[in-house]
């Protein structure tokens, strides 16, 4: 049964999509996904990588991410168990790096670079707002939409004035733009550039090859990521940056390795100072 206005395939698509950043996003899943992307650990070991999460954290977690088909459980014997990644996970870490390259184009940076895993949770964390991959789906397909064309396709059945808290988030975070109360609301360039992270989620959950990522129906058209605009930000503005200019080539993935991302030494750090126009963290 569809569940927005979208045709049937794009309906499951964005489902595919939405449970997917669902099931990654939750604190600390990415870090134990990475933490398991050797040989595989006994629960100790796992323990002692991730070594700031008490065991009443670390235990249901592995067992949801057991659930959710990502972590496999072998019982050797009574006390040899062992934890390793299943192959839906090991097919998960090459989108890591598509992520990690659209939070370093888009997501404000403190002038200590941060650890590629930080810069994935911060962006997933925008991305699993609620509604969010709907919205930014419909404008995707449709370009400039008002409000209440956008409610009626991401929300039918509903009251249309429901999308504009999702909708005023979004323009918070800065993956929509409008002109202004009672204007259309359309893709900022940020949200425009989710293009290679959505396509390559939408293969993924479809248990196709990442390869099909550049021919999604939606998201795969080759345009060059805009920078027109200031980074993106879900809390008030200040004062704007100048422009951004595009990059003469095209950007390469980060070539780290899972291990990498794990760079700092403890997972609660203050907040850094941050130049103005920016996502606060």
């Amino acid at each position: 049964m569809s569940l927005t206005g979208l045709p049937p395939d794009t309906d499951a698509d964005v489902t595919r999509v939405s449970e997917a950043l669902a099931m990654i996003t939750p604190r600390w899943n990415v870090r134990i996904l990475l933490a398991l992307s050797g040989p595989p650990l006994r629960y100790s070991e796992v323990a002692d990588k991730l070594s700031w999460l008490r065991n009443s954290q670390l235990h249901p977690k592995l067992r949801s991410l057991r659930d959710a088909g990502l972590v496999k459980r072998t019982e050797h014997d009574a006390r040899h168990v062992t934890y390793t990644h299943t192959s839906r996970a090991t097919a998960l870490l090459p989108v890591l790096p598509l992520v990690v390259a659209w939070a370093e184009r888009h997501l404000e940076q403190p002038q200590e670079p941060l650890p590629a895993i930080e810069q994935i949770e911060d962006s997933l964390t925008l991305l699993t707002r609620r509604h969010a991959a709907t919205i930014l789906w419909t404008l995707k397909i449709r370009g400039e939409t008002s409000g209440r064309a956008l409610a009626l396709t991401v929300m039918p059945g509903k009251d249309w004035t429901n999308i504009y808290p999702p909708l005023r988030q979004l323009v918070a975070d800065g993956l929509v733009d409008t002109s202004g109360t009672g204007q259309p609301y359309r893709l900022s360039a940020a949200g425009e550039d989710l293009g290679p992270v959505f396509g390559a989620l939408s293969a993924w959950s479809a248990g196709q090859p990442l390869t099909q990522a550049a021919r999604h129906p939606v998201w795969g058209q080759d345009r060059a990521p805009q920078f027109s605009r200031t980074w993106v930000s879900h809390q008030a503005r200040t004062s704007p940056l100048a422009p951004r200019p595009a990059p003469a080539q095209p950007v390469q993935r980060p070539s780290w390795q899972g291990t990498d991302l794990f760079s700092h030494a403890a997972p609660v750090r203050p907040v850094p100072a941050l130049t103005t126009g920016g996502i606060r963290r």
